[in-house]
């Protein structure tokens, strides 16, 4: 198969020739590896090539749902048995997974063939993929531009052809912002949905979850069906499936929908007229298919959330940098300054001040579901402007001078807490200010590619369901696919 013709196919579809015999398995991996390494040097998504165990693999008697499907995972937490983890990290690089995480396993399960994983930032901290040790992706659209973060890798490959669906995580937005940015659907599911296992319960108190970035609506709705098939014994929740998959749910007219809407930042920032267009032109279509919108805030103080988001993730970065060290004998020389930086900003905090942050995170789940009693869906721009250029995050020279300094005289931690660390907080989720809500409360959410701007730079919106809310997210998307169709459209590369 050429591809010319891989191109046109989404998962689902080059599952079904697979099922057909109309094309095998190693023709499709060829395929995907001959992209992959067409436009590798322009892009830099895949960064850990895994050729030789997927060619054998696609020689193998292969079963599930995705049978002979080529499939690229996320080079943070989805473990592959024998290959490295790094996590966008020099400490990482070289250090083989012992086993298989479980949404690997089901994926193996379900028939795909794996042959490399994709780029993130270091530990998967930032909503840009620009990592010291392995360098920035770049977004198909426009090179000069940032795929988002933290799945960076995952978008860039889906997006430039290279697979149809890519193996993704989100811990504050980490598949909606890569979505927005580069042109795809990308669901999150709610809290304890998909299986965090075997070597945890739940990732960042449960704020983050595994799922997948795609061209297509079906093939999230299909994968959701692959990752949730079964529960997982050593997670913390038994959630109650629907009674039907949600491949088959996402193919239902949703009923009338009662949609809230707001453009405004949540912490108070600057909000593109681009990303304003994109709202608006999301409640003119959905108005068109019979929903009804209007505008509405859920009533919470997102600026607050913004500070309590990241006391959970700089805490967790603390104990990821410490539990390297020990583990793996890493200096600290093998983390970046930035790393470093959020790291002392955990250690910094106290345990009352971290449990009075973690405790906020019930108001704000009751708040968001006192919304969610008035309206089915909350309707935001994914991102608050067009995918940002490379670099433009990076932390200012003077900042790193800085931050050497006390680093150098074991004083980071000095700088949480004081005006200049707080405005920096701000000044980074400026950007990308409207999705860490779902991970707090744990509610589905999703990023849909139905506008673009004027220059052609795909920019998403956003949607927060409420519990239990993945079927209606999918329905609604696959409405709005249907009505304004994206996966055709093909980055000029």
């Amino acid at each position: 198969m050429d591809y010319a013709e891989y191109r046109t196919y989404d998962a689902v579809g080059l599952a079904e020739l697979v099922a057909a015999g109309e094309v095998s398995p190693c023709e499709l991996l060829e395929t995907a590896i001959t992209r992959a390494e067409a436009v590798g040097e322009r892009l830099n998504a895949v960064v850990r090539p895994m050729h030789d165990l997927a060619r054998a693999r696609a020689k193998e008697p292969l079963s599930g749902p995705f049978a002979g499907v080529p499939f690229l995972v996320k080079d943070l937490l989805q473990d592959y048995a024998g290959v490295p983890t790094g996590s966008g990290s020099h400490a990482l690089n070289h250090i083989p997974a012992e086993q298989h995480s479980a949404v690997v396993s089901r994926w193996l399960d379900a028939g795909l063939v794996i042959f490399g994983k994709t780029n993130t930032p270091e530990f998967g901290t930032k909503g840009i993929t620009e990592p010291e040790a392995n360098g920035p992706t770049c977004n198909p659209w426009d090179l000069d531009r940032t795929p988002g973060g933290s799945s960076g890798g995952a978008a860039c490959a889906v997006a430039a052809g290279i697979v149809p669906m890519a193996g993704a995580n989100d811990g504050g937005g980490s598949i909606r912002i890569p979505a927005a940015c580069c042109g795809l659907f990308g669901l999150k599911p709610g809290r304890g949905l998909v299986p965090a296992g075997p070597a945890a319960a739940e990732h960042l108190e449960g704020a983050a979850t595994d799922g997948v970035l795609s061209r297509s609506v079906r093939d999230s709705a299909a994968m959701l069906d692959v990752l949730t098939g079964r529960p997982d014994p050593g997670g913390p929740y038994l959630h109650a499936r629907p009674s039907q998959p949600y491949a088959e749910l996402a193919r239902h007219t949703p009923r009338r929908l009662r949609i809230g809407f707001t453009a405004r930042s949540p912490i108070g920032a600057e909000v593109d007229p681009q990303a304003v267009a994109a709202v608006d032109d999301g409640v003119e279509l959905l108005t068109r298919l019979g929903h009804h919108v209007e505008p509405a805030e859920p009533g919470i103080d997102q600026r607050q959330l913004a500070f309590d988001f990241l006391a959970m993730w700089s805490t967790q970065v603390a104990h990821t940098v410490d539990e390297v060290q020990r583990l793996h004998g890493a200096r600290a020389d093998d983390f970046e300054l930035d790393t470093h930086m959020l790291a002392a900003a955990g250690r910094s905090l106290k345990a009352p001040g971290y449990y009075a942050a973690r405790d906020r995170w019930n108001t704000y789940s009751r708040q968001l579901a006192a919304f969610h009693s008035r309206y089915d869906l909350l309707l935001t721009p994914t991102l608050a402007r067009p995918p940002v250029r490379i670099g433009e995050l990076a932390t200012p020279g003077p900042v790193r001078a800085v931050g050497r300094v006390l680093r150098r005289l074991g004083m980071l931690g000095v700088l949480a807490g004081t005006k200049a660390w707080d405005q920096a907080v701000i000044a980074n989720l400026a950007p990308v200010p409207f999705t860490q809500l779902a991970n707090i409360t744990g509610r589905p959410a999703m990023s849909v590619p139905a506008y673009r701007t004027p220059g052609g730079l795909p920019l998403g919106i956003q949607f927060v369901g409420p519990l239990g809310g993945e079927a209606t997210l999918l329905a609604l998307a696959a409405q709005i696919e249907a009505e304004r169709p994206w996966a055709h459209l093909e980055p000029g590369l």
